[in-house]
């Protein structure tokens, strides 16, 4: 076993938020390492598109093994020790955990066990991990506040994500393992998801077929702008959190602990309507859409909307682009990378 070399993790490294995560630590000077499956959830060219951004960097080194996969997990912690980890490698999909349930099951909640022991056996400094609003479920009172009680999920993806901050949390109880969860709510921008609505509909828009909107496109999201979300990260890593003092058993907040651990919203305090979306979309592409409006989709919860104080009072937080500016720039993105 090598001695540690000062490296972040990051798992999932050519994944859309991963790809981000990893430009901007490369950026400030850290030795990335990253890690990814490549596999064919949506189209591996695409990642692997991502990852040549990275190609002969002296402080990126890539690792392609899948999360799930304990030996593989064992070997990348006893060779690399890395001194923090951002874990975004997932199982993506409300929609998909419903038809592929252990697919999620296994890199959700097997390979987020993994990470959890590799970070535990060789005292890892901090772990930042992906939630998700998914968690809130069936909550309804707006905006979702890290201090809800969050037991009423819709989607086996939204269960397997509740469940990794109860894991995270007995792992920063029993062991002192310094965690941090980030609930993402509805991240876009360039080398975004093709499984996602902004790619999915500009995709569809410029090939002249009809897109499917679901909830007869009343759905509220907090769209967030991956740049904002980025920043957020980073900050994050950088706040490893502490025991907190005001913290009681007689009412315990779900948000914090006598362990050091956090969980927080990562998003966009503005909500948008799916149909204003839609129409952006429209004119930034200068071409209408046609419109399959579908009732709500198993899974789906109709409306989000992030409540970020916690986030912006710890590390100042701030997501400063409209939703104009972002999907514009996200277009542009397309147009150049696929020759449109």
């Amino acid at each position: 076993m090598q001695a540690r070399m000062n490296a972040i993790l990051v798992t999932g490294a050519a994944g859309f938020i991963g790809f981000h995560v990893t430009s901007r630590l490369l950026e400030r000077g850290e030795q990335v390492l990253g890690l990814d499956n490549l596999n064919a959830y949506y189209d591996p060219a695409l990642k692997r598109a991502r990852l040549a951004h990275f190609n002969g960097h002296p402080r990126f080194t890539f690792v392609q093994a899948d999360v799930s996969d304990r030996n593989a997990i064992v070997d990348v912690f006893d060779k690399y020790k890395p001194d923090r980890v951002i874990h975004l490698a997932a199982q993506a999909g409300v929609r998909y955990s419903v038809d592929h349930p252990h697919a999620v099951i296994d890199s959700n909640i097997v390979g987020f066990g993994n990470i959890l022991e590799g970070c535990r056996n060789t005292s890892t400094q901090h772990l930042v991990y992906a939630s998700s609003s998914s968690v809130y479920g069936a909550n309804t009172s707006l905006p979702f506040s890290v201090h809800q009680n969050v037991d009423h999920p819709l989607s086996l993806y939204a269960a397997t994500k509740k469940a990794n901050e109860l894991m995270a949390h007995t792992y920063s109880s029993l062991f002192g393992l310094p965690t941090t969860g980030l609930r993402f709510f509805t991240v876009y921008g360039p080398w975004g998801r093709p499984d996602m609505a902004l790619f999915l509909f500009t995709k569809k828009i410029l090939a002249g077929e009809p897109i499917d909107v679901f909830n007869h496109g009343r759905h509220t999201r907090s769209f967030t702008f991956i740049r904002d979300v980025v920043e957020g990260v980073v900050r994050v890593l950088d706040r490893v959190p502490q025991s907190d003092g005001d913290w009681s058993g007689e009412a315990p907040d779900p948000a914090s602990s006598r362990a050091p651990y956090r969980v927080y919203n990562i998003g966009s305090d503005r909500r948008t309507e799916l149909l204003r979306y839609v129409q952006l979309i429209e004119e930034n592409l200068g071409k209408k859409a046609t419109l399959n409006l579908l009732p709500l989709q198993l899974g789906d919860v109709p409306d989000t909307c992030a409540d970020i104080e916690d986030l912006a009072r710890d590390v100042g937080y701030s997501p400063g682009t409209p939703v104009e500016e972002g999907i514009r720039e996200f277009i542009a993105w397309y147009r150049q990378y696929y020759n449109v």
